[in-house]
């Protein structure tokens, strides 16, 4: 029987045969200073299970804060970009992105000097936060209604190697583990009419250099970096290209020095110059049948993470540098399931594919109900939704109403069952115009939920810990 390794030396030779016949020098073969083709396969395996959420990040970044003509630019470094309205369908640079809170970005370039984030104070009844996260995908602070409390403030984020002195007036400093960082804000907005509200409270969000903070001229200036493009075709064959670009604005942590030192084995790294298209083509077998099964072991813990609750996946994956502790599968499942995902304590995101008998959920094929039973809905402190995506791309769906979620400040306007339960109806075509309150529109095919439960209770009933809770995301029944 033919095991894996030889099916993978079988495609090699094979491939070394047909390169060896049109005259393709393959250097590989007789190279000293490379690892085995086996042993570099393992490699970049692993390295791409490392990489995922850090190429991940950077594609976002690149689209966000330096190709002006990606269509998704927000704003340049260490300004912020405040959106007056929620994700739509049009909005593609993020996978599963939040439609609940109208979000403001800043992606800060630490690599001169600290960020300055002021927010001002905010109505205790309007949940905001900010999230810092790096270019690791770590989380590594929050600002906020649950963290911070709805007063005003002054908080400093600074990068890896900072050592200067805090300033008189910041309320905390903030450590990124890479030299770019983006933080992102969420604020809630209760209805549309509401939306002017939401645009005062994103008014008083500032951003500031600490030179400008503290009113002082300017010493040092970062260098001009020079980002490579990136898109969805290059990341196919650039993407250890795009690795080895991003690791150099990330000092190594104690706990990634072994895969940095076998990354450095096949080039990548700080000061190595990798180029995938270069390559011999052995090597490009060895890369490239490794990253094939590194992204099948994502796409596989992606599909069982966390524990299945009624058919819905709870899990805590998103953190900081000491929640992952080096699982780097674990850090490429969050970012895959939903970069810049919040932590368990800010936000808890029960997720299905299945309904009640397991089957994979599709708009095509199926109508659908979920069924709050009465005084059974999401226990949180701020608010719950319920987001409708598109199984294939996890991006919101283009609908005749343009609503992509159900959540919480809808309720007046929904309609309860005699016994005071909510019926939420989900599927393609319009449950009929005296259910359409309660309709959340499906796509045409395979169907991705996500259940978002903002600041979650910490007593009982509560979701937390995630997945062993005692309250529980009811079933999804195929009608």
């Amino acid at each position: 029987m033919l095991t894996k390794r030889d099916l993978l030396r079988s495609a090699a030779l094979a491939a070394i045969t047909a390169s060896t016949a049109k005259s393709v020098p393959v250097h590989a073969q007789t190279s000293t200073d490379r690892p085995g083709f086996f042993k570099a396969n393992d490699i970049a395996e692993a390295g791409f299970i490392y990489g995922l959420p850090i190429v991940m990040n950077y594609a976002v970044m690149y689209a966000y804060a330096v190709d002006r003509n990606s269509g998704q630019f927000k704003a340049p470094f260490n300004q912020i970009k405040n959106e007056p309205n929620v994700f739509t369908y049009k909005d593609t640079a993020i996978v599963t992105p939040n439609s609940d809170t109208p979000y403001s970005f800043v992606w800060m370039d630490l690599r001169a000097e600290p960020v300055v984030l002021s927010v001002p104070a905010v109505d205790p009844k309007r949940y905001y936060s900010v999230m810092l996260c790096d270019g690791n995908t770590y989380n590594y602070g929050y600002i906020g209604s649950r963290a911070t409390g709805s007063e005003p403030g002054d908080y400093m984020v600074v990068g890896p190697d900072w050592k200067g002195a805090t300033p008189p007036g910041i309320k905390k400093v903030f450590r990124s583990s890479t030299q770019f960082s983006v933080a992102g804000y969420r604020t809630q907005l209760f209805n549309p009419d509401d939306l002017d509200n939401v645009k005062k409270v994103q008014d008083g969000y500032k951003v500031q250099t600490l030179s400008a903070y503290l009113k002082q001229p300017i010493t040092t200036a970062a260098a001009t970096v020079d980002f490579p493009k990136i898109d969805k075709e290059l990341v196919k064959t650039n993407f250890f290209e795009y690795l080895d670009f991003a690791l150099q604005f990330a000092p190594a942590q104690e706990n990634e020095k072994e895969i940095r030192a076998k990354l450095a084995a096949i080039g990548v790294g700080p000061g190595k110059t990798f180029n995938f298209k270069d390559l011999p083509l052995e090597q490009k077998l060895e890369v490239g049948l490794g990253m094939k099964e590194g992204e099948r072991k994502i796409d596989e813990a992606v599909a069982t993470v966390g524990k299945d609750v009624n058919g819905w996946r709870i899990s805590s994956l998103p953190g900081d540098s000491a929640h992952y502790n080096g699982d780097w599968l674990k850090r490429a499942v969050a970012a895959k399931a939903g970069i810049y995902g919040n932590d368990a304590v800010e936000a808890v995101y029960p997720l299905t594919r299945s309904d009640s008998d397991g089957q994979t959920l599709d708009g095509s094929k199926h109508n659908y109900t979920l069924t709050f039973a009465p005084g059974q809905q999401p226990p949180v402190n701020a608010f719950w939704s319920i987001t409708m995506y598109d199984g294939k791309t996890q991006l919101l769906i283009e609908n005749p109403i343009n609503r992509y979620l159900i959540n919480s400040p809808m309720l007046p306007a929904m309609k309860t069952n005699p016994d005071g339960s909510l019926t939420l109806y989900i599927q393609n075509k319009s449950p009929g115009v005296d259910k359409e309150a309660n309709w959340l529109p499906a796509p045409n095919g395979p169907i991705y939920l996500v259940m978002r439960l903002y600041w979650p209770k910490t007593e009982p009933p509560s979701v937390l810990p995630a997945g062993e809770g005692t309250w529980q995301p009811p079933r999804i029944k195929r009608v």
